[in-house]
């Protein structure tokens, strides 16, 4: 199979952004330094990747809104429920 469409490329990559952050939504037992070690990645770096993307479409979104965009809640709560 071939995206030869860039719209329809983008409709792809944005379905498979949205079903992992569900999945990292739901899996708040995973912690980021386990991420971190086992992928290189971790949900403050996809905030800040997120950060980054709005910035290229002019538009300004600060870190807090980033994490909260990425965790599904706010950074401080997350971190009260799930962080160890």
């Amino acid at each position: 199979m071939s995206i030869d469409s860039h719209e329809k490329k983008t409709e792809i990559e944005a379905a498979a952004f949205r079903a992992l952050m569900s999945h990292l939504q739901s899996r708040t037992d995973v912690q980021n330094i386990d991420l971190m070690n086992l992928a290189g990645f971790c949900r403050n770096c996809l905030a800040k990747w997120v950060q980054a993307a709005a910035k290229e479409e002019g538009l300004e979104v600060d870190k807090m809104a980033s994490r909260e965009f990425v965790y599904g809640m706010p950074y401080s709560e997350w971190k009260s429920k799930h962080q160890i």
